[in-house]
């Protein structure tokens, strides 16, 4: 078997053309095999094996058919049950095999691997120069690669050959970039290799210069403080806030502050300690990244398409060539023996809900996972906080209306029985006329939410709004400050390894048709079809949404004409809450399903676009992601607000959707009500299904899943199961990181919510704060526990998430304005108490507001069947509408008050926006975007690196000075006692006193 074995090497290898593939080990044994037959017969177990494979002068073979040559599991088992622990000198996989290189990356790809008997594995060691040297001839260090056995020769897999080979390639690349790498694929997950990457210090530092990563130095100064009336009061707001501090070293407050200019190897002496080793993963992830471009002179030609070898690590892993590339986490969170690390002071101080009402250690969470994440959990703690004072004022609104309910004259003239108004049928033959009495309770909680209190806190939301963006500026300036980014520019990002193959495509085109070409890029032509594709697409989406909103609505009219025929008092009662509710949640669980549809879709639209660069596809793929989402989300609470009600018609003339279904009607006391009914359920519907259950939900059921299968494949290897996993296994399991654009997109959508429609549903706000409340801990528990490791990526800003947090509330202005005009009775009071009403109070508004109508004018067929319904017969019935009495020569024409009431709504939504917008101008212009005490600092920073500067030339100046004149004095020496020199030639003389000169 041995024999054979060594046969299929050397053909293979012969095959390959000498080019050693990963998985063929082909520096094997001697050329003779019978010239030691004791070397080759031997058993050698990889756990207990007394000399290296160096020393014996022989590469062990790994060999699938353990049973050919008489090797014994249980042997093993016990043999490695006695000796040392190798997994404990590297901390179960967060070191290599020495002991001593950290382990700062991880990449892992699938291999082919049999299930027909136990591997015999020989870890095979190379010193880091000759693994640099050695790109390809040798494999790397670590655990070896195994090789199946078999009589005849088997299928060649070329898809996994090529695979290997640009593994092979990338990390050679790697170690040619000065990296150390070793792979494990003896693993408790069967099929999935591992290659541990370490950056030694000379890589750290060489590529932080290149990256002229700002770094603090062992420099510090004074941080001004604050003295007299606001030092005592600061003091004060510290003692009181202690309790609420989390226990995180990162988080107390700094006296001093260390200087900070971008790395330089010349001066890496004066860096502060650790500096540069909390931004390995910023630089690891620089230099994977680094060959993430076409190799154009390697293009195959498969079917008329070409197939391009990229080789950096985003196409790789997109092409399926490693299946994931992650830092390590820190070590376990939770367990009696834990070591104490960074991860397990995040759960206990950050990712635990027992600490809720402490504050983020904004800072330990940017140390960890990098500055991108820690923008977006500070940006998710201000808007948070902010959410605290708008909830307050909610509250007291809603009780302001819970209060005067019963001082409101208009609900107390609807629910008095007295007044015996008699209103039209709300659906043709099957309803009938009706009392506007037994809308009492429907006018009464409308009042809760439509009172003059609303508008207040209309105009209080649009200023909160432009208050909290730039309180957010302030505090991201802060930030900046603190974390070193007061100087950082995002230089031009790397072009994506799609569009580097689609200009490769384009000139070689071009070369094939003998064209001169110069540096190709893709312009608006060869995007078209994409752009067509996606306006198309959008169109289509948007359509489809107004189209499942449609559909909704003929439910609801359907559902409204099938309850009226019940029988019973009951049911007819409470029509349009059971027709209101039951559409609402239909809406709702559409939007949830449709959420997850558009943002696939509008990911797929980006890609066919094919952007340049990771930060277009980021921004495009937000922009269409959230349009989409912002139509699915709002569009029904669009309806209810502007348009239901508002195309009904009148008695005898209603308008008829396919010549069948009557459009539906606003309640009596007005949309407002169902507006707010609306509302909430989808907002908090959203938050409890969407934001909490799905985020909890979903990866508990994924983990559970990867457990099981384990668990079944473990079942079938004991040795394997008694071993304990390694770090980068367990963090292998884990889900991997998606990115921000979820968190931040449930959050934006929320912020909506909270303020465009705050008129209707004072107690958003409050609702708000209570889910991110929740939300802050789910998402650090999910980040600390549930993901791997996201890479560190630099920002000093959250990019385009700010701009359409400005967009929505300049649009909340606009949107707030019409509806307390159009959709509440707001305007209307106005103009009945100050045009109308004859004793300058609201007695008389109700029937003011509706229009009457003889039954006589039904239009055949549409007069109800039981006319009796009532014990009376009914010669007029009133609608809510401003028109003209049938008794008047223009019956049912608009009347005079419809247009006065018009005209005071517009002339409310122009005086409204124009007013808010001027306030929140002033707002964000009182309000300075960079604070004073910061400014202040940032200066002092840069006179404090001047004056270092300076000093330093000067200190170079003086040692040159003192280097002359002792190179002065030493040729005066020369030139005394050998006067031969002097009339030799000058190169000569300064030789005589050569040394090292070294500034």
């Amino acid at each position: 078997g041995l024999k054979r074995a060594v046969g299929k090497l050397r053909r293979e290898a012969r095959r390959r053309g000498g080019s050693p593939a990963e998985g063929l080990i082909v520096d094997f044994l001697p050329e003779d095999l019978n010239e030691a037959p004791e070397e080759t017969g031997m058993r050698v177990n990889k756990k207990y094996s007394c000399l290296p494979a160096e020393e014996k002068g022989i590469h062990i073979i790994n060999i699938r058919a353990i049973e050919d040559i008489g090797y014994d599991q249980h042997e093993s088992t016990l043999l490695n049950s006695l000796s040392k622990n190798p997994d404990a000198d590297c901390k179960y996989g967060l070191y290599f095999r020495d002991g001593k290189r950290k382990v700062d990356y991880i990449l892992v790809y699938h291999y082919k691997k049999s299930s027909a008997g136990r591997t015999l594995t020989r870890r095979v060691h190379h010193n880091d120069s000759s693994a640099r040297s050695t790109k390809q001839d040798q494999p790397l260090p670590g655990k070896g690669v195994q090789l199946e056995m078999g009589e005849s020769e088997p299928h060649v897999d070329y898809h996994e050959d090529d695979k290997r080979f640009r593994r092979e390639e990338y990390e050679g690349n790697l170690v040619e970039a000065g990296l150390e790498l070793e792979r494990d694929e003896d693993t408790k997950i069967h099929g999935i290799g591992f290659v541990k990457i370490h950056a030694p210090w000379n890589v750290l530092c060489r590529e932080a210069e290149f990256l002229k990563l700002k770094m603090p130095t062992k420099k510090m100064y004074q941080i001004n403080q604050t003295h007299g009336l606001l030092k005592k009061i600061n003091s004060v707001i510290q003692k009181i806030t202690e309790p609420i501090q989390p226990k995180v070293a990162e988080h107390k407050p700094q006296t001093v502050k260390r200087l900070s200019y971008p790395f330089s190897r010349e001066k890496q002496n004066e860096m502060a300690e650790n500096s540069l080793s909390d931004q390995k993963t910023v630089i690891l992830r620089e230099i994977s990244r680094k060959d993430d471009k076409v190799r154009p002179s390697n293009p195959q030609i498969v079917n008329n398409y070409y197939v391009f070898i990229f080789q950096g690590i985003t196409s790789l892993l997109a092409n399926g060539v490693y299946s994931a590339a992650y830092p390590l986490h820190d070590g376990d969170y939770e367990g009696e023996n834990v070591e104490p690390n960074d991860r397990k002071l995040l759960c206990e101080e950050w990712a635990s809900y027992g600490v809720f009402y402490k504050y983020q250690p904004i800072d330990l969470v940017r140390k960890y996972f990098g500055e991108k994440i820690g923008l977006y959990f500070a940006w998710l703690g201000v808007y948070t906080q902010m959410l605290i004072p708008a909830s307050i004022v909610g509250i007291i609104v809603f009780l302001y209306g819970c209060a005067t309910v019963d001082e409101n004259i208009p609900s107390m003239e609807m629910c008095d029985q007295r007044n015996n108004i008699t209103m039209c049928p709300l659906c043709d033959r099957t309803c009938s006329y009706w009392k506007m009495s037994s809308a009492c309770a429907t006018a009464r909680a409308s009042h809760l939410f439509d009172n003059p209190a609303t508008v207040f806190f209309s105009v209080f939301m649009a200023l909160w709004a432009a208050t909290f963006m730039e309180h957010w500026k302030r505090k991201q300036m802060r930030l900046n400050y603190r974390w070193d980014l007061t100087g950082f520019e995002e230089e031009e990002d790397h072009p994506r390894a799609e569009y580097e193959a689609k200009v490769l495509e384009k000139s070689l085109r071009k070369e094939h048709k003998h064209k001169e070409t110069d540096k190709e890029k893709l312009t608006w032509k060869d995007r078209f079809p994409a752009y067509l594709t996606n306006f198309v697409g959008i169109i289509f989406m948007v359509g489809l949404t107004f189209a499942i909103v449609f559909g909704v609505i003929i439910y609801r009219i359907s559902t409204a004409a099938a309850l009226a025929i019940s029988s019973t008092p009951s049911g007819r009662s409470s029509v349009r809450v059971t027709v209101t509710a039951t559409a609402v949640i239909i809406n709702l669980v559409v939007i949830i399903i449709l959420d997850e549809v558009y943002g696939c879709i509008a990911r797929w639209l980006t890609q066919i676009e094919v952007p340049k660069t990771d930060k277009n596809f980021e921004e495009r793929l937000i922009f269409k992601a959230f349009l989409l989402k912002f139509v699915n989300a709002y569009t029904p609470i669009f309806y209810v607000a502007f348009f239901k009600g508002r195309f009904v018609g009148r008695p005898g003339d209603y308008v008829y959707i396919f010549h069948s279904f009557r459009m539906e009607e606003c309640a009596p006391g007005g949309c407002l009500m169902e507006l707010c009914i609306q509302l909430s359920i989808i907002m908090l519907g959203k938050q409890l299904i969407q934001n909490n259950l799905f985020e909890i939900g979903i990866p508990k059921m994924k983990k559970f899943i990867r457990y099981m299968k384990l668990k079944r494949r473990r079942s079938l290897d004991h040795e394997e199961h008694m071993k304990k996993k390694q770090r980068y296994e367990v963090d292998y399991n884990l889900e991997p990181f998606a990115g921000l654009t979820p968190e931040y997109m449930e959050m934006i959508i929320q912020f909506g919510f909270v303020t465009l429609f705050v008129a209707s549903f004072p107690l958003a706000p409050l609702f708000a704060l209570l889910n991110n409340i929740i939300e802050i801990r789910l998402d650090a528990k999910k980040f600390v526990t549930e993901l791997r490791r996201p890479v560190a990526v630099r920002a000093k800003d959250i990019g385009i998430w700010y701009n359409i947090l400005r967009g929505i509330g300049k649009l909340a202005v606009i949107i707030n304005a019409f509806v307390i005009s159009f959709t509440s009775d707001f305007i209307p009071r106005l103009v009945y108490l100050y045009m109308y009403s004859e004793n300058g109070t609201m007695h008389g508004f109700v029937n003011h507001t509706l229009s009457s109508f003889n039954v006589s004018d039904f239009q055949a067929g549409t007069a109800p069947n039981d006319p009796m319904d009532l014990g009376y017969e009914v010669q007029i019935c009133r609608y809510k509408d401003y028109r003209e009495p049938p008794w008047s020569e223009n019956k049912y024409d608009i009347s005079k008050d419809f247009w006065a009431v018009l005209a005071a709504r517009l002339a409310f939504v122009i005086v409204f926006q124009n007013l808010v917008m001027f306030m929140s101008d002033f707002v964000d212009w009182i309000i300075p975007d960079i604070p004073k005490d910061i400014s202040q600092q940032i200066h002092k920073e840069k006179v404090l690196m001047v004056e270092v500067f300076m000093r330093e030339e000067q200190g170079k100046l003086q040692m040159l000075e003192t280097w002359k004149d002792k190179d002065k004095k030493k040729g005066e020496n020369c030139n005394n006692h050998s006067p031969r020199l002097s009339r030799s030639h000058s190169g000569s003389l300064s030789s005589c006193h050569s040394y090292p000169l070294d500034v």
